[in-house]
């Protein structure tokens, strides 16, 4: 069912073997999907708060404290597997599709690729982690193939392999997040009236600090922005109007506390008004440099995404179908996952179960 289209950076182990954990780290929290090897069950999933600075601008900041968030979530969520999946964001991978013969072994590959890397990466080899994919043959040259190289810089990497491995796991596999998000993007029902891969679609991850914008045409991914608007924003105007603390306003946030007076007027609909607007025009730059001039629908996902009403007002905003993302919907789930509380966080958990999916068979 994955598509592990990325086998993750060269120099750590990838390819399959089992069950994976996959491990989504943002800068507010650390979430963990398992998957069972057939990926028709979820087996467990959590999210452990991180302090603020732990992780800054994608970079871990802190190794010790990521790795303990992930020992304790770990623990919470009583998760057996003994791998793991994590995942690099896309500004801090390069990537390039480049042709080559297409006669050449794996091992005539990965030498042709090594000595050729140098053209494409803009760093000393020896400062970064890199892999490659055959992709399908060159259009009208059967005689060559395209292969896709990735390349990130070794800290970027071995930052997050180092905090997942000070638990008892072993990273698998780094992959990338887009990629990550492509494959819990196949798992997502399509809406009323299409078939499932069908049509363009814009999948909106929104994140603390970041929205990053994907589009899918026929199920796979055509383009990837990111830009500076996040959901933190809800949480700072939450402190500024009302007093409270960070740890109170991320509760009122997601419904655990009582709304503030004036919440609805003040929090939350200036809010879903201002995201209407960021994807209006990240929409417009997609369209400005593509072939495609329309999406059929956009797909929420992020911590942010099951915000009461923000579906329906970027509907409205947009004119077109707007769904939030839900990995699991369409698959079972462990008897001791509680149904509500994973309806409230599927949306956030798009990248740990994408990364999960690369350990089924």
């Amino acid at each position: 069912m994955s598509r592990g289209r990325f086998s993750g950076f060269r120099g750590l182990l990838g390819g399959r073997g089992g069950a994976l954990a996959g491990i989504d780290i943002s800068s507010t929290s650390v979430k963990v999907v398992t998957l069972s090897k057939n990926c028709r069950q979820l087996e467990s999933y959590v999210s452990e708060p991180l302090p603020q600075g732990a992780v800054v601008e994608r970079n871990i900041v802190q190794p010790d404290v990521v790795g303990n968030a992930i020992q304790v979530a770990l623990k919470r969520g009583r998760i057996q597997a003994k791998e793991a999946a994590v995942a690099v964001s896309g500004s801090a991978v390069i990537t390039k599709t480049i042709p080559m013969p297409a006669d050449l072994s794996d091992n005539e590959l990965e030498n042709q690729i090594t000595l050729e890397a140098g053209q494409y990466i803009p760093f000393p080899l020896e400062d970064v982690n890199f892999d490659f994919q055959r992709m399908g043959p060159v259009p009208n040259n059967p005689g060559q193939v395209n292969v896709l190289l990735a390349a990130s810089r070794k800290e970027n990497v071995e930052g997050r392999v180092a905090a997942v491995e000070m638990s008892d796991l072993k990273v698998r596999i780094v992959d990338i997040e887009a990629y990550a998000m492509e494959n819990a993007f196949s798992l997502l029902p399509a809406p009323a009236g299409m078939q499932a891969g069908e049509g363009v679609a814009a999948l909106v991850d929104m994140g603390a600090s970041s929205m990053n914008l994907h589009v899918f045409q026929r199920g796979e991914s055509v383009f990837t922005r990111e830009q500076a608007f996040g959901c933190r924003q809800v949480n700072d105007q939450i402190r500024q109007d009302y007093g409270v603390s960070e740890e109170d306003a991320e509760a009122i946030k997601r419904g655990l506390m009582p709304q503030p007076e004036e919440y609805e007027e003040r929090i939350l609909s200036p809010y879903r008004e201002n995201v209407a607007r960021q994807l209006n025009r990240a929409l417009q730059f997609f369209y400005s440099s593509s072939h495609l001039d329309s999406v059929d629908y956009v797909v929420l996902a992020g911590g942010c995404a099951a915000m009461g009403g923000l579906d329906r007002q970027i509907q409205q905003a947009i004119g077109m179908p707007v769904m939030v993302a839900n990995p699991f919907v369409a698959i079972s789930h462990s008897s001791r996952i509680n149904s509500t509380e994973l309806q409230k966080d599927g949306p956030a958990l798009m990248v740990a179960c994408g990364l999960a999916m690369r350990g089924c068979s």
